[in-house]
């Protein structure tokens, strides 16, 4: 092979231009702000969480309520599905989560059909422990049998789904707990915290094995790890998003240009149609970034209020948000083909 030849084919391929995002759907299943919108991992459902104290289980391509689940006292703040897409976790202000079993709702959305009873009382455990607002939660990858949850009482709880008991109580941060996290394998959990810190937790002993930040101000408002579980993307309350290798402590890259002093927004990876960092921002809008270049790639504009929460589909070009009270939408963008 020629030397030229070899050259040619080092060359990386070239970046896929940009496929610009475009709502198609708009949709109001809450009478309060939309906290949190989830798509399901097999990507049948997406769930969306409110103030309101429901949850609601919609069609990701019609938004239409398939079911609505009932049960909480106060608003839901935060979602997470188990892997396989059976349970369903929620995480609320009247200090308790909910464990849901959707497998009957994913029988009749995978049929096609409706299920036989989308009033039927879905909850299958009460987790109760936390002494105050219960504000993020998240399955471990590995089991269903496994939950992390964090709080404004300032810990980070490791819950028994089977039992229904708190395993392991920690007390994590000074200041509430704004993010939990799991990686990829259930071995460690990041938490982030209002008391500026994001620490790296052993999942099985409860030890704190790395603070990678401890600055005190700004308040650390997300933080979760990469889908390769090598990076943690840190939200700030000074409007930026900050990729870290957790492993050096060092951050690689900020994203910038959104709004973000006040609320918990949560961010995503896109990794469906190359690898965006995809965000809600207080100017009422979505921000999408290229992960590399650190680039806003496009901005969506639709909603009326801030966009407190986003989520990818696994595996479509499809992104949902959801705006808070002057807003309450949830809203379904695709890409163009």
């Amino acid at each position: 092979m020629s030397s030229g030849a070899a050259q040619q084919q080092q060359q990386p391929a070239p970046a896929l231009p940009y496929r610009p995002y475009r709502q198609v759907r708009a949709a109001t299943p809450h009478s309060r702000a939309v906290s949190c919108v989830r798509f399901s991992p097999c990507g049948r459902l997406l769930a969306t969480a409110s103030l309101d104290g429901t949850v609601a289980l919609l069609s990701p391509s019609s938004l239409a309520i398939i079911a609505t689940l009932r049960g909480h006292a106060a608003g839901v703040s935060d979602l997470s599905w188990s892997t396989e897409s059976f349970y369903l976790c929620s995480a609320s202000d009247d200090r308790t989560l909910r464990i849901w079993d959707i497998r009957p709702i994913l029988a009749g959305a995978n049929s096609g059909g409706q299920t036989a009873d989308p009033g039927t009382d879905r909850c299958v455990r009460v987790l109760k422990g936390h002494t105050n607002f219960v504000f993020s939660a998240n399955f471990n990858p590995q089991t269903s049998s496994q939950v992390a949850s964090g709080g404004f009482d300032c810990t980070v709880r490791i819950w028994d789904v089977k039992s229904g008991r708190c395993t392991r109580a920690i007390d994590a941060h000074s200041e509430p707990v704004t993010s939990v996290y799991f990686i990829r394998d259930g071995s460690i959990i990041v938490s982030g915290s209002h008391d500026g810190s994001c620490k790296i937790w052993d999942a099985k002993t409860g030890a704190c094995l790395k603070t990678v930040i401890d600055d005190k101000k700004p308040a650390v408002s997300f933080s979760m790890f990469s889908p390769n579980g090598k990076f943690i993307l840190v939200a700030t309350l000074d409007d930026s998003l900050k990729l870290c290798n957790f492993a050096t402590g060092k951050f690689l890259k900020v994203y910038s240009g959104h709004v973000n002093r006040v609320y918990c927004i949560q961010s995503a990876f896109s990794v469906t149609n190359g690898k965006y960092i995809v965000s809600g921002s207080e100017d009422n809008c979505v921000y999408i970034w290229d992960l590399q270049g650190r680039n806003i790639l496009q901005k969506l504009e639709g909603h009326t209020d801030t966009v407190i929460s986003v989520s990818c589909h696994p595996t479509e070009n499809k992104i949902a948000s959801g705006g808070l009270d002057s807003d309450k939408s949830v809203r379904l963008w695709v890409q163009d083909s």
